[in-house]
């Protein structure tokens, strides 16, 4: 929340070769979930030939609301790769609980290589 009392959330997405990268900072709860939703959505509309990178390194908490969002974007992806990175410890755990982990690749870290640079 910032200081009004407003949901917070910061959402920044690159173009990395085949794939989206988009950085979510702030909780991914009930009040951030909708917009996330349509930001991923307009993104996964413009992109259609790319996969999707979720970056969570500055996501602190994560609730039903988020885990919607997450697997209604992995329904979606229609055969795209959908991965998650940067999953802190206590949202792992969330994932886990959840099934997410069974089904959507997770990585500590983003990994970049010179192959994924290419358009």
């Amino acid at each position: 929340m910032d200081a009004l009392g407003e949901p917070s959330m910061t959402i920044v997405h690159t173009i990395q070769g085949n794939r989206i990268l988009v950085a979510i900072h702030g909780d991914l709860d009930l009040p951030t979930a909708a917009p996330l939703r349509e930001a991923l959505d307009e993104l996964l509309d413009r992109y259609r030939d790319k996969g999707l990178v979720l970056d969570l390194s500055e996501v602190n908490f994560i609730d039903s609301s988020g885990i919607g969002v997450v697997l209604g974007r992995y329904k979606r992806m229609a055969g795209r790769s959908l991965s998650l990175t940067g999953v802190r410890p206590n949202v792992r755990g969330v994932l886990e609980l959840a099934g997410i982990t069974a089904i959507i690749p997770m990585s500590d870290a983003i990994r970049q290589s010179t192959k994924d640079q290419h358009v």
